[in-house]
C-alpha cells in the first residue's frame, strides 16, 4: 500500500476534543460540485434580459405611485443590476472564453413575475448566429411588489412659540419582495440547461405626520432593491462553478501511549509527525490499537488529497477489525470520490 506523507494541502485545521472522548475532530475544506453543469461545448456565451412585461402594471403596482421609483422603472433597475452583475462574475472566471451582452431588442416576457414559454431554437439561434455564441443565460422574468406596515407613536413637536405640542408621529416600513427567474440555453445541443428561481426581501422604512409623509420618507429603496438584485446575479453566476465547503472528521487518540503521542503532535499541526505514528501503529499486535491506526491512516490520505489510499485504508480497517467508524467512513469517502469525478467534469473545458 503506497504512503501518503505529503505536506497539508489545507490551510488550516481546527482540533476539537472532549476530555473522555476516544475521537478528536479535525475539520477541512472539500470541494463540492458545481450545483448546475455546464457542457464544455459552451465556451462563449450571452447574457440577455428577457423579464420585461408588456402587460399594464395594474393594482399590483399602485402603491409603488408615491414612491420616489415607480414599480415598472424599480424592475427596470432591478433586472439590469442583476444582469450586469451575473455578467461581470461570469467574466472574472476562466470557465468561458467570451461573455457578451448581445443587443437583443425587446425580448418581452409576456408573463408577469413567472416563467414565460421557452425561447424559441429559432429565436436563441438568431442571436447565437448573430453573436457568434453557444448558448445564452437570460433573466426570464423578474418582478419586485411591495406591502407596506403602519404603525404610531406619541410625540413633541416644538411649536411655532417654542411650546411643546403632544403630536402622533406616522412610522411606514416597506418589504419590497424580489422575484427573478433565470434559464440557461444550450444552442449547441439544443437543451435547457437549468431554471432556477429566488425570491428575496428588502425592508426600508420612514416616518411624517402621517401615513403619506411617512411612505415618502421611506429612502434607500431602490438603492436596496439594485444591491440586492445584484448580490443575486452574482449568486446564480456562482452556481455554475465548483465551490469548497468545511468538513469534519473524527479520528482517533486513544488506545494506547503512541496515539496519545500522534494527538499531541497533530494538536500542534504536526500531521506528518502524526502519521508517522500512525503508519508503525497498524503493525501493532493489539487489534484495537491497529484498527484505530490504520482508520487514522485513511483521514491523513483524504487530508493530503489521495483519496484512492484514503479508501483503502478505511477499507482494511473495516475489513480486518470490523472498526463500524471506518465503514461508515469509508462510504463518505466513496461518495467524495464520485463527487470528484463529477467536478473534473465540469472542469473539462
Amino acid at each position: 500500500m503506497k504512503q501518503s506523507l505529503y505536506p497539508i494541502l489545507f490551510a488550516s485545521f481546527f482540533i476539537f476534543a472532549t476530555a473522555c472522548s476516544s475521537t478528536n475532530r479535525v475539520t477541512m475544506s472539500v470541494q463540492q460540485p458545481a450545483a448546475v453543469s455546464v457542457p464544455s461545448s459552451m465556451q462563449e456565451i450571452g447574457v440577455i434580459n428577457r423579464s420585461l412585461t408588456r402587460e399594464p402594471a395594474g393594482v399590483m403596482e399602485t402603491i409603488d405611485q408615491i414612491f420616489s421609483v415607480k414599480g415598472p422603472e424599480l424592475d427596470s433597475l432591478g433586472s439590469e443590476a442583476g444582469v450586469r452583475s451575473l455578467t461581470e462574475e461570469l467574466r472574472r472566471n476562466d470557465r468561458f472564453t467570451r461573455v457578451e451582452r448581445p443587443e437583443t431588442g425587446r425580448l418581452e416576457n409576456p408573463s408577469y413575475g413567472i416563467f414565460p414559454a421557452l425561447l424559441s431554437w429559432e429565436t436563441v439561434g438568431e442571436i447565437c448566429a448573430e453573436h457568434d455564441l453557444d448558448g445564452l443565460f437570460s433573466l426570464e422574468f423578474y418582478n419586485t411588489t411591495s406591502d407596506v406596515e403602519y404603525s404610531t407613536r406619541r410625540v413633541t413637536l416644538e411649536g411655532p412659540l417654542g411650546v411643546e405640542i403632544p403630536a402622533l408621529e406616522h412610522h411606514a416600513e416597506v418589504h419590497t419582495t424580489i422575484k427573478t427567474g433565470w434559464r440557461i440555453y444550450d444552442y449547441t445541443n439544443r437543451r435547457v440547461i437549468d431554471e432556477y428561481t429566488r425570491t428575496d426581501v428588502v425592508t426600508t422604512g420612514g416616518r411624517g405626520i402621517n401615513p403619506m409623509e411617512a411612505v415618502r420618507a421611506v429612502t434607500g429603496r431602490s438603492e436596496a432593491v439594485k444591491t440586492i438584485s445584484g448580490n443575486m446575479g452574482h449568486y446564480y453566476a456562482r452556481s455554475i462553478l465548483p465551490y469548497y465547503t468545511r468538513v469534519s472528521r473524527e479520528y482517533y487518540v486513544r488506545g494506547n501511549d503512541n496515539l496519545k503521542m500522534a494527538r499531541r503532535r497533530a494538536q500542534t499541526g504536526n500531521w506528518d509527525g502524526a502519521a508517522e505514528i500512525w503508519l508503525a501503529e497498524t503493525e501493532n499486535s493489539r487489534a484495537k490499537v491497529a484498527a484505530r491506526a490504520q482508520y487514522n491512516m485513511a483521514i491523513i490520505n483524504e487530508i493530503n488529497g489521495d483519496l484512492e489510499n484514503a479508501i483503502e485504508w478505511a477499507s482494511v480497517a473495516y475489513e480486518n477489525f470490523g472498526d463500524r467508524r471506518a465503514l461508515r467512513y469509508l462510504r463518505t469517502l466513496q461518495n467524495r470520490q464520485r463527487r470528484a469525478e463529477l467536478i473534473r467534469a465540469q472542469m473539462d473545458y
